[in-house]
């Protein structure tokens, strides 16, 4: 548990740098980091993607998992949680902007930092091996993240530490029951489908469309269960 805190801690430490230099920069570099943000986030999501090999079940994930989302209105209650956090911790700007950037913010980093192959592993390795090497390797990776997406999108990322600590806690606690259940094939799968969701927060960063990436979030279990069926289904 020690290595998702030193994880966490780094997220924060990284979102503080990122928040001083947001202070002091014209929002015309701010758009410039923005930018770079993006184009960073569909480099990474597209190096995730990648990994997959089932497009079919990919494809139906990412379908059947947005429509759920969005009869489900995930990214609405995680906008509305975005402003509770905001006005419970007084971060952030008031108003609806305020609250939905600090929501995008948190929601944005939040995938970044969990969804990727390093956070599986590590969390096992630290909860059935007592290794913390990947978990620390991911830290310093996450800081340094961390200020770049602070720069451009604001205090909202330092609260995905909250993600990190309870996403990566909970995998390296359940580690022991779990482990003989993840296979290769899904942590490749699981890698591919949180590549598609960084390729959709890359979009937005970008300004080229407003996908609402928080509704495809049932995906990532859909891509689960059909990683645990395919067995059964020659082809899938």
């Amino acid at each position: 548990m020690i290595a998702t805190l030193v994880n966490a801690a780094a997220v924060i430490a990284g979102s503080l740098v990122g928040l001083l230099l947001r202070g002091r920069l014209k929002d015309s570099y701010r758009a410039a980091i923005q930018v770079g943000a993006g184009i960073l986030t569909l480099v990474v999501g597209v190096q995730m993607a990648m990994k997959s090999t089932m497009i079919v079940a990919l494809a139906l994930a990412l379908i059947v998992g947005g429509i759920l989302g969005e009869w489900w209105r995930i990214e609405d209650g995680i906008l509305r949680l975005g402003d509770t956090l905001r006005r419970t911790f007084k971060a952030g700007a008031d108003g609806s902007d305020g609250a939905r950037n600090f929501a995008y913010g948190f929601l944005n980093a939040s995938l970044l930092f969990c969804v990727g192959a390093m956070a599986i592993v590590g969390s096992f390795k630290a909860g059935t091996e007592g290794d913390y090497t990947l978990i620390y390797t991911k830290s310093v990776l996450d800081g340094s993240m961390a200020i770049v997406f602070t720069a451009a999108q604001g205090i909202g990322v330092a609260f995905s530490a909250l993600s990190v600590l309870v996403y990566q806690g909970a995998l390296t606690l359940l580690a022991g029951v779990a482990k003989p259940l993840v296979t290769d094939a899904l942590i490749a799968e699981i890698t591919g489908i949180g590549g598609a969701l960084l390729l959709m927060i890359g979009i937005n960063l970008l300004g080229l469309a407003r996908l609402k990436t928080a509704n495809f979030l049932p995906s990532i279990v859909l891509m689960v269960l059909f990683v645990e069926i395919a067995p059964l289904l020659p082809g899938f």
